[in-house]
């Protein structure tokens, strides 16, 4: 059974940097495709950004495109999401997930075509 792990939230100071990791067990992350989410309190759960198996295909969301990059490194079996210049909107509960199929979309946000299984989530707090 494919389980994911995200880890490497905390508090950040704004304007500050934070790189979180997704890592994968029952199945390895080089053939899926991989999404990160971003959860905040009585919104709906947002698609940041994704990136596919083989061809390293990323896309983003407007709202973090330039300030966040997301990354696979499969020989450690982690797909990472660096985030910079973080600003207090940037608060949440951020999620890794993955599609089966290895594919994303380029064109078009949410960029996972289906979500086959979600990490736990960790915690990002952007806060002085």
């Amino acid at each position: 059974q494919l389980q994911l792990a995200e880890s490497g939230g905390g508090l950040v100071q704004p304007g500050g940097s934070v790189i979180l990791a997704c890592t994968s067990s029952g199945r390895t992350l080089d053939v899926l495709g991989i999404g990160w989410f971003r959860q905040v309190p009585g919104k709906e759960r947002e698609s940041l950004a994704c990136i596919s198996s083989r061809d390293y295909r990323t896309n983003y969301a407007d709202s973090v495109k330039g300030r966040f990059t997301i990354s696979r490194h499969d020989a450690e079996n982690t797909v990472y999401l660096l985030l910079k210049s973080l600003q207090p909107e940037d608060t949440g509960v951020y999620y890794c997930a993955a599609d089966t199929s290895g594919t994303i979309s380029t064109s078009r946000i949410p960029c996972l075509f289906d979500v086959d299984a979600w990490g736990q989530g960790t915690q990002v707090t952007v806060s002085t």
